[in-house]
């Protein structure tokens, strides 16, 4: 199997050093957030408003409107959350 190493590493480097992580970022949430959170929030985001929307909203819009709600705070929690 061939090694994964990068350039000027010693060959005992651990494969996780390869893997580069986004630090925590700070943005309108309140909290320091990574990337998974971000869109762990913005799944959970997402139940909530369907199902919200299917006891309240369903009878008078369709569903795929708040599908469409949902993915677009989804991306906005995921760039500047």
């Amino acid at each position: 199997m061939a090694s994964l190493k990068r350039k000027g590493q010693p060959d005992d480097a651990p494969i996780t050093s390869l893997v580069t992580h986004k630090t925590d970022q700070r943005g309108f949430l309140p909290f320091p957030t990574n990337t998974f959170d971000r869109v762990f929030i913005s799944v959970v985001c997402f139940v909530a408003i369907s199902l919200l929307w299917m006891r309240f909203v369903e009878a008078f819009i369709p569903l795929f409107v708040s599908t469409i709600i949902s993915v677009i705070l989804a991306v906005v929690i995921i760039k500047r959350g």
